[in-house]
């Protein structure tokens, strides 16, 4: 991994320990640290999740537990928890500070995509080949949702600032908006014409950016979508 100062341009670190392709990479909160987790599509052996100083570049702590690959990371809110999704169906939470596993999350079939904690710290949400969504209770470690609609794997998920609302975007081409509270999908936003990778919620809350293999980012009026009635979910809509 390299860190790059975002004003210059100038790479200022270059972490090195993963065996194996890094998947996904994260800043805590608070800026001072980094994680990240390594893996393939294809590996079956255990791999490593890392937090790394962000000042020295020093590996301070290793996560071992997972059973294959680790596509996935993030910290919580508060900096005090990770969540992880991997190839072996699993979501995992773990102590930020001591690295221990607090809870080990089953429901999907099949490898997990991608993970990210509400803004509350209160949930977590995944998204996984298996098609669904869904979401967690970080408290009790029970499944809270399962958000289904994709008709195909769901590659990226993200909820809003307000913790209201859950974005994924797909292999199908789409892009859905939940109601991250009654697991209701809101609307399903088509235009790109590839598989969808990344989707996002602005800082605001007010637009949603998703990023294609089609070389295109599309950004979505995301105030919007929400002000407007009468759209039944299963219709797709392209407003922008």
């Amino acid at each position: 991994m390299k860190v790059w100062d975002a004003a210059t341009g100038a790479e200022t670190l270059t972490l090195k320990g993963h065996a194996n392709v890094i998947k996904s990479v994260a800043f805590s909160p608070d800026g001072r640290q980094i994680l990240s987790g390594e893996g393939n599509d294809i590996s079956s052996e255990p791999t490593a999740i890392r937090v790394w100083d962000a000042t020295t570049g020093e590996n301070t702590l290793t996560l071992s537990g997972h059973t294959s690959s680790v596509f996935s990371v993030a910290f919580s809110p508060d900096g005090r928890r990770i969540v992880s999704g991997s190839w072996d169906k699993t979501v995992k939470v773990w102590d930020a500070t001591a690295g221990d596993e607090l809870l080990n999350l089953k429901g999907h079939t099949r490898p997990v995509n991608s993970v990210a904690f509400s803004p509350d710290g209160q949930r977590i949400v995944s998204g996984s080949i298996d098609e669904t969504v869904r979401v967690w209770n970080v408290t009790t470690g029970k499944e809270d949702l399962t958000l289904e609609g994709h008709m195909d794997s769901v590659t990226s998920v993200a909820f809003s600032p307000d913790g209201r609302r859950i974005v994924s975007g797909s292999r199908d081409k789409t892009v859905r908006v939940w109601d991250a509270i009654t697991g209701e999908e809101t609307f399903a936003l088509k235009g790109h014409t590839s598989m969808v990778f990344s989707v996002a919620f602005s800082p605001d809350g007010q637009r949603i950016a998703s990023g294609t293999v089609d070389r295109a980012v599309k950004v979505w009026n995301a105030t919007v979508l929400s002000q407007t009635t009468g759209i039944p979910a299963a219709k797709d809509t392209e407003q922008q």
